[in-house]
């Protein structure tokens, strides 16, 4: 004959997992549905930015998209990216500092490393690197 103890015990367990269960069956079912919630928002949200991109290509007038803060956290400047622009664009330093509003001297510093942009100015180098030629010539006012 078992042990009326572990029989009680056994009971009690049961019980009590039974209890819980029911009582977190709705915080369950309210939390999935927040998450279904939450990834339908961040679908809709890369959406909207893409749309924003797009149209900010349509539009054509130079004017960028504003960005978030959480934008410029992500931007990285890089010497070698600077030349590599420059060298993709076949303009000189100064016409490429004038793209990005600094001196051609800044541009030889921070290609060479001695210096580094500002984040206004990694913005507008991000700005120039979707640039083609055709459009950096017509910014310059160069035929």
């Amino acid at each position: 004959m078992p042990n009326f103890a572990q029989s009680i015990k056994n009971e009690i367990t049961r019980l009590a997992r039974r209890e819980i269960r029911s009582q977190t069956l709705a915080l369950r079912k309210s939390s999935a549905q927040h998450r279904k919630e939450i990834a339908e928002l961040k679908r809709q949200a890369a959406e909207l930015k893409t749309e924003i991109k797009r149209l900010a290509k349509l539009s054509g007038n130079g004017i960028s998209p504003q960005k978030s803060q959480d934008d410029t956290v992500a931007l990285r400047f890089s010497a070698k990216s600077v030349i590599a622009q420059r060298k993709r664009l076949g303009i000189s330093a100064n016409d490429f500092g004038k793209l990005v509003g600094v001196s051609g001297v800044t541009i030889y510093a921070w290609e060479q490393g001695r210096s580094r942009p500002r984040k206004t100015q990694i913005q507008a180098l991000a700005l120039v690197r979707t640039f083609g030629k055709t459009e950096a010539r017509a910014k310059l006012g160069k035929s």
